[in-house]
């Protein structure tokens, strides 16, 4: 009997498949890197392009504001403007006051609250925990009105505290949602040697854990500055009478159905954003943590 054996002999096409390089897991062939980037790079211009334009506008005559050029007759006018001839100096007193105090209320209640709810059981805890998350779905224009009347009761329209009170609503729910977070990821044997130790519940609060929960009280500050620095429609309805304005409320000074001063509203709107980028500079380094944590832990 004669044997015979067949010898496969492999295609092309497959003696190339078997010389490619095989891509493991996670790595992008060069027309994906290329797209990517490609997308990137779009993503940022559109992202970069409006305050970039911003900054451009404010140092153009007013004539040229719609130009689509850039900085022909370059000018400080818009500036000087804005700091000698406007109430704008006003306005950022007014924005310091209200920033300032609900920055501060803001990060010791919502620490406050965020520790009692991690650490202690309490008759109605789960009720105010989902309190403060339904408080987050009601959108701004529906709570207008009823904020109004009840600053209005207690004659507190145009004073500096019942824009404060009006922010805490907005900034207290969320951060004291993120503390409690925080909280958690913080061992309960530090509280039990405190305890030992002889602290009361707050000295244990104020002297072992808050240190350690540093991230998130800077998160739970920049956001609290945030609330108040850039919020518009509360500063707008509460607060009437130049003198009272707040910056947000003063920028709509500018523009108007009556004048329409672009040069002055962008040259405001700069040095408006630079103390929320020193913020943003002294705290981005907890953000990161901070976020994460209360986002992951709680």
């Amino acid at each position: 009997m004669t044997m015979s054996s067949t010898h496969s002999v492999p295609s092309k096409s497959s003696t190339e498949q078997a010389r490619q390089k095989v891509r493991g897991r996670g790595e992008r062939s060069p027309l994906a890197s290329v797209g990517l980037h490609l997308t990137l790079l779009v993503a940022s211009v559109i992202a970069v392009f409006p305050p970039l334009w911003l900054v451009v506008t404010s140092f153009k005559p007013k004539t040229e504001a719609f130009d689509t050029s850039l900085v022909k007759d370059f000018t400080l006018g818009n500036y000087s403007h804005v700091l000698g001839e406007t109430a704008f100096l006003d306005w950022l007193g007014n924005s310091l006051l209200v920033v300032g105090l609900t920055t501060v209320i803001g990060v010791f209640i919502s620490a406050t609250t965020g520790y009692a709810v991690s650490r202690f059981r309490f008759p109605g805890m789960r009720p105010l925990m989902w309190m403060l998350l339904i408080t987050q779905m009601f959108p701004v224009a529906v709570l207008i009105v009823p904020l109004y009347n009840l600053l209005a009761t207690l004659g507190l329209l145009n004073q500096p505290i019942g824009l404060v009170i009006t922010y805490l609503t907005i900034a207290v729910p969320f951060c004291a949602w993120m503390m409690k977070g925080y909280f958690d990821g913080i061992p309960v044997e530090i509280d039990e040697a405190g305890r030992v130790d002889g602290l009361n519940p707050f000295g244990v609060f104020w002297r072992l854990v808050l240190p350690l929960a540093r991230p998130g009280l800077a998160v739970t500050a920049f956001y609290s500055f945030i609330t108040g620095w850039a919020e518009v429609a509360y500063a707008s309805a509460f607060m009437t009478g130049e003198e009272n304005l707040t910056l947000s409320g003063g920028l709509q000074s500018f523009v108007n159905q009556y004048t329409s001063d672009w040069g002055s509203l962008t040259a405001a709107a700069v040095i408006i954003a630079v103390p929320a980028a020193i913020v943003f500079g002294l705290a981005q380094r907890h953000l990161v943590s901070g976020l994460t944590a209360g986002a992951t832990k709680s």
